[in-house]
């Protein structure tokens, strides 16, 4: 499990001493942070809550939803009537896949311990089988919620212009193409996901969200 900075740094050592073309991107993003997030239904939600919108939105969405309902009680979150998930700022298709997760969890379909302890493939599995899951969204929970080592979103938008900044490629490489590029930096793909977020961020001077294209 990624838990510290010391378990970023030795799985930096580990993917440069592989692959030495990360060298100068390490240079160029300096800190590669640990960017963990709540674990469990409160920390997935938090992602569903954050799709599509920009960061100042969720955080005011979340923030409003986390008031009105216990976000870590799957039962709070079933009796949660459509006035207040509207109220909060949920959308009517988020609405749906909230409660597709709290339903789950309910009755034992998903369990997001399992998750945490399962191969990766294995958890994202789980994960997608909910309407209104997608890859992105499972991979983004297990990274930064999980704490999983060996994840790499190659759907995500920054890291498909990050890598192909970094390597000198004409065209971003789509999500297909990505993942097999991130074949190299097994075990330790969770690690250069956040490299190559940290090297957007310095080549573009800003913080970074990730974000998918669906």
């Amino acid at each position: 499990m990624i838990s510290t900075e010391a378990d970023i740094a030795e799985a930096l050592d580990e993917l440069l001493a592989a692959d030495p073309r990360l060298d100068p991107v390490l240079r160029t993003a300096g800190t590669v942070p640990l960017r963990r997030s709540t674990r469990g239904l409160r920390g997935l939600i938090a992602i569903i809550v954050a799709q599509q919108v920009s960061k100042a939105s969720a955080d005011a969405i979340f923030g409003r939803l986390a008031a009105a309902v216990d976000l870590d009680d799957a039962a709070a979150i079933l009796a949660a009537d459509e006035t207040t998930l509207r109220a909060a700022g949920l959308s009517r298709p988020k609405q749906r896949t909230v409660r597709a997760i709290a339903e789950a969890v309910s009755d034992g379909r998903l369990s997001l311990e399992r998750c945490e302890s399962s191969a990766a493939e294995d958890a994202v599995a789980e994960l997608v089988a909910l309407p209104g899951v997608g890859p992105w969204t499972a991979e983004c929970y297990l990274l930064f919620c999980a704490g999983h080592r060996d994840i790499f979103p190659a759907g995500d938008l920054a890291l498909q212009v990050a890598v192909a900044h970094a390597f000198a490629h004409d065209d971003r490489p789509a999500a297909k193409a990505l993942a097999g590029i991130a074949e190299a930096w097994r075990p330790h793909r969770s690690v250069a996901a956040r490299l190559f977020w940290a090297y957007y961020g310095a080549v573009n001077r800003r913080e970074v969200v990730p974000v998918t294209e669906a």
